[in-house]
């Protein structure tokens, strides 16, 4: 089935438009997202750009393409301002917690594996860090300053953007026109040094107090933090690749600042398809830690915040996450969040009955178009929500079948089970939720729901609807069928 449905269209941010997606080496799919700065915990903003891109990962694969997913880790060169002036974010967390810097590098990376683990995210196939590749940054900035599209002063190497713009686009993918960046920037303190206000480090001087630092032909410094994406994305995908993802606050300047460097460096733009997430909200306002409008994801699974009315699961949230388009921006709310725990579940139990359906001579509802119309909705840019919508109409169907109401033969629903299982599985990256793992509680539900079952057989209805109420109120749900009681939490 796959391969006849590759007729994905990614939405290119570079040109606008949706396009047909045509790797550039056949089979093979080059993909670089760019990874967290670990010097904190990682945001609920961030894995869901994490998440959207683990869903464009899954889905390349079930198209049968062969990808090469690189996300980095940023250790060093990323300032607090995101450009070329104040500490190193790492540094800076690192003296005030009296720490090594690669003490909080480690205790933020376990962080950030651990929570996209809790997401059910598959991790990269490779993810380099921007420590580990500061001599493949010292060459590009000696092939850029090779070009005469950067020079040195002081000890710092800075691109010369206005040079770059004389012959290239500098803007083409933020849409920004040189001459408003440049009405638009005043000068700063301690920049004096640049030629123009617009150019950017390459490679910066360290000041005897600069925790993070290695020696350079230009002298003790540290890579600039747009630098180390163009080192790392080159060296493992080459100099031209497929997608390049982020969230939309990377696109400039950082993603702009990636594909001078790339072409001045190679003579080649560097990304054929150019991918940005959205943001979120929380309760109808941005996510921000000075507000106090902000939520950690292990806040999230504990319910230890006072801005959700109770905990939700991960994959609770991975499914709140598909439900939104990854260029739309989603709001964060207990209601929100609580439909799509009830919509998780639905779903979960429909997928579950599939084994247990009873098959027929004929099919009362063609299959083939219902399955046809997953594909359609991931072909059209990964439209997850839309993918979402038409597995509730499966839902629909499954019901309708185990209801008798319907009917399908053994062979379609061999092929139903295997595309639903590989939609809601291997795609959307939802697992289930072991609620009854409790074998305690498996225990005594057992016992439950004999007492109640002997009471039906004597027709003591009293005792058997106090029993499911009783039960209902605990926020436990039973369900009668043909093949006996089934029991799940609410």
């Amino acid at each position: 089935m796959e391969a006849q449905n590759r007729n994905l269209s990614i939405y290119n941010s570079l040109s606008g438009e949706k396009e047909v997606f045509t790797p550039i080496h056949g089979n093979f799919v080059g993909l670089y997202v760019c990874g967290p700065t670990v010097y904190s915990n990682v945001h609920l903003g961030n894995c869901r750009t994490f998440i959207n891109f683990d869903l464009v990962y899954r889905y390349l694969m079930h198209l049968g393409y062969k990808v090469r997913y690189v996300r980095n880790i940023t250790d060093a060169g990323h300032l607090e301002d995101d450009a070329d002036q104040g500490e190193d974010k790492i540094a800076k967390k690192a003296k005030l917690q009296q720490l090594e810097p690669m003490e909080i590098v480690q205790q933020y990376t376990v962080d950030f594996h651990d929570t996209l683990a809790a997401f059910n995210n598959l991790p990269p196939n490779i993810e380099p860090t921007a420590t580990g590749h500061i001599i493949e940054q010292i060459e590009m900035i000696q092939e850029i300053i090779a070009k005469g599209l950067a020079y040195e002063v002081n000890g710092s190497v800075y691109f010369d953007v206005e040079k770059y713009n004389a012959s290239e686009n500098y803007g083409e993918l933020s849409g920004r026109k040189i001459e408003d960046l440049i009405s638009g920037t005043r000068e700063l303190d301690g920049q004096s040094e640049k030629r123009s206000p617009l150019d950017f480090a390459l490679w910066k001087n360290a000041a005897p107090e600069h925790i993070m630092k290695w020696p350079s032909p230009w002298g003790i410094g540290f890579p600039g933090w747009h630098l180390e994406c163009s080192a790392m994305s080159t060296k493992y995908l080459g100099e031209e690749f497929d997608i390049h993802g982020g969230g939309m606050d990377l696109k400039f300047p950082h993603h702009e600042c990636e594909i001078a460097q790339g072409h001045a460096a190679t003579g080649k733009k560097p990304v054929k398809y150019w991918m940005h997430a959205n943001m979120l909200t929380l309760n109808g306002k941005k996510m921000s830690k000075s507000t106090g409008n902000n939520l950690l994801p292990g806040e999230l699974f504990s319910g230890n915040n006072d801005l959700l009315e109770k905990a939700f699961d991960p994959m609770v949230v991975r499914f709140f996450i598909m439900q939104a388009h990854y260029r739309s921006t989603l709001d964060f709310t207990s209601e929100a969040l609580t439909a799509a725990e009830k919509g998780f579940k639905r779903l979960m139990e429909a997928v579950q009955s599939l084994s247990k359906l009873k098959t027929s001579a004929s099919t009362s509802t063609p299959i083939t178009p219902l399955i046809n119309s997953f594909y359609e909705a991931m072909n059209d840019d990964f439209n997850a929500p839309i993918l979402v919508a038409k597995l509730f109409d499966a839902v629909k169907l499954i019901n309708a079948i185990n209801d008798g109401k319907a009917s399908i033969t053994q062979e379609d629903l061999t092929i139903l089970s295997k595309e639903i299982n590989a939609f809601v599985f291997d795609i959307l990256g939802l697992k289930t939720i072991n609620d009854n793992d409790d074998s305690s509680l498996s225990k005594v539900m057992e016992l439950v729901i004999d007492m109640r079952q002997t009471a039906r057989e004597n027709k003591d209805w009293t005792t058997s609807d106090k029993i499911r109420d009783f039960l209902a109120e605990a926020g436990i749900q039973i369900k009668d069928s043909k093949e006996g009681t089934n029991w799940t939490k609410i």
